[in-house]
């Protein structure tokens, strides 16, 4: 039974990087120029995920320091979503 709850909090993690990285493209491309801002589509998508994830990005802000226009927080997340499944998956072995 555990393994089942298990599996299923690692493929929300999974979710989470996906949509991580998503978010983290759409403001690239905002930040280039390759996507207007104006673009309704993408800007509802960036508005929701970054509504989903500032407020577990917001503590990392804080202790990291600033880079300029580079955030490297996305990618801290990221480590640390990845390093909670690799903790879970050996747990599971």
């Amino acid at each position: 039974m555990t393994d089942a709850f298990l599996q299923i909090f690692l493929m929300v993690l999974n979710t989470a990087n996906m949509l991580l990285i998503i978010w983290f493209v759409i403001g690239l491309l905002f930040a280039f120029n390759v996507v207007s801002p104006s673009n309704q589509f993408a800007a509802a998508v960036h508005d929701a995920l970054s509504r989903l994830f500032e407020p577990a990005l917001r503590p990392i802000r804080k202790v990291m320091p600033d880079t300029g226009a580079i955030d490297f927080s996305p990618m801290v997340f990221i480590m640390l979503l990845n390093a909670v499944a690799y903790i879970l998956q050996g747990a599971m072995a």
